[in-house]
């Protein structure tokens, strides 16, 4: 894949892009519903841009090279140095752009930088059993689930059962399919 042929890239939250964000959640409170809990309000987007610079935590926009409208977010939670080297990764799409692919690279790009740039050895995504798409996502990349926790996160005021699914580095770099989604992110 050519430079030239990437449909996204990767951009650190910042003040500049409230509104646009704040009217992308808006326009995806169906798709969020019961699944996230995104920024509504600018008190909201202060709390998100206070979060995304946390020590432990890398926090990402997803925007669409094409329109450079934002197409996602993408963020590595918790991250936990030594011994573990791990991180848990959280994403959400917005509309339009969701289910078309724009995150699933922007995912890649993102589990790319946490393996190789940060170091991380093991990242986990914890998913509602109901979020067939997100649970294709994340298995499509080579994700393995783990199991199930029982009210795990509270989202949308109700504490909610979720999946674990979790990703090695060295599977990432391992199995061939991701070999090539590894080298394709490495070429941009």
């Amino acid at each position: 894949m050519r430079l030239s042929q990437r449909r996204v890239h990767l951009e650190r939250p910042s003040a500049q892009r409230e509104r646009e964000y704040l009217d992308a959640a808006h326009r995806s409170r169906e798709l969020h519903r019961g699944l996230v809990t995104a920024a509504t309000t600018p008190r909201e987007y202060r709390e998100l841009l206070r979060r995304a610079r946390r020590e432990n935590q890398e926090s990402f926009f997803v925007v669409a090279a094409e329109s450079k409208e934002l197409a996602g977010v993408v963020n590595v939670n918790d991250i936990v140095r030594e011994p573990e080297q791990s991180g848990r990764l959280g994403y959400y799409a917005f509309v339009p752009h969701a289910s078309v692919g724009l995150m699933r690279e922007g995912l890649v790009h993102v589990i790319n930088l946490a393996f190789l740039e940060l170091g991380l050895h093991r990242l986990e995504a914890n998913i509602q059993p109901g979020n067939r798409r997100s649970i294709a996502l994340v298995a499509g990349l080579g994700f393995q689930r783990e199991g199930q926790a029982r009210g795990y996160l509270k989202i949308g005021g109700r504490w909610r059962d979720h999946e674990r699914w979790s990703l090695l580095a060295t599977d990432w770099r391992a199995k061939p399919s991701l070999r090539r989604a590894w080298a394709r992110v490495a070429e941009r």
